[in-house]
């Protein structure tokens, strides 16, 4: 039941990833809800078949350097654009 329920989560944030474009702060939110699906996932996976669990800690680690980049790209946007709305700004003029 529990693998069931990780699909649902996961689709519902691909769901909501590929829905909400409309702000950056938004799809970062459901980028990070992904990946943490995902790490649950593993977890499960690994802890059922009684691997190591290092490569979860692994996965982790590169989970919130993602999520530090991302906050720091919306820094930088929110600096230079003065707000998140992916609409304000072209993408052709950088």
């Amino acid at each position: 039941m529990f693998p069931y329920f990780l699909l649902f989560i996961f689709s519902c944030g691909l769901f909501s990833f590929c829905m909400i474009h409309k702000h950056l702060l938004l799809t970062l939110l459901s980028l990070e809800f992904l990946v943490i699906t995902l790490f649950l996932g593993l977890f499960y996976f690994l802890s059922y078949f009684s691997y190591s669990a290092y490569f979860s800690l692994v996965f982790l680690t590169f989970a919130v350097c993602e999520g530090a980049l991302g906050l720091g790209v919306l820094v930088s946007l929110i600096r230079c654009h003065g707000n998140d709305n992916l609409s304000s700004f072209s993408f052709v003029s950088w």
